[in-house]
């Protein structure tokens, strides 16, 4: 099981609690949200990421502002059950706030699940998925060192994938 809570230099990525469907609900809102991803609910996300934690001990945190406590996305680890390549990969992702957009966030979060990724899981090899016009999602797998393993087509969408292999992480 992953920690409950991660603390990074200006992240505090913790477990969703009720109240924070409206401001997710938000973010999912933002019309460069919906460029790159598809419409999304967030209560009903948010009770799936908590079945999720109960069953596989992990999920997205809430990505929180540390300073202010104020939710500003989704980052960390996520086991997909039907992604079309390899069986039951697990996934490191993020979506934050565009306000947050450029200031390094994204790749921090990223970071923080990495670690969690080897410290606490034992797949050989972690995944991240995004749509190709995501340019600034797929630079911050390359910042993750994750190398991009090609093109599928998955839940009716083209995505591109990286992957980080655990044997290559120094």
């Amino acid at each position: 099981m992953l920690p409950a809570e991660v603390v990074t230099e200006r992240l505090l990525l913790r477990l969703w609690e009720p109240g924070d469907a409206g401001e997710l609900a938000e973010i999912y809102a933002q019309p460069e949200y919906l460029e790159t991803m598809p419409p999304a609910n967030a209560a009903e996300q948010i009770a799936m990421w908590s079945r999720r934690w109960a069953v596989d001990g992990f999920a997205p945190w809430a990505a929180c502002e540390r300073e202010t406590g104020r939710l500003i996305g989704r980052i960390g680890l996520l086991r997909h059950h039907d992604w079309p390549l390899v069986e039951d990969p697990v996934e490191v992702g993020w979506v934050l706030h565009r306000d947050y957009w450029g200031r390094g966030l994204a790749t921090e979060g990223g970071r923080a699940g990495v670690h969690a990724w080897l410290g606490h899981l034992h797949d050989d090899t972690l995944y991240s998925f995004t749509q190709p016009q995501n340019i600034r999602s797929q630079a911050v797998m390359e910042r993750l060192a994750m190398k991009r393993g090609g093109t599928t087509s998955w839940r009716g969408l083209e995505h591109v994938w990286y992957a980080l292999a655990r044997e290559e992480v120094g």
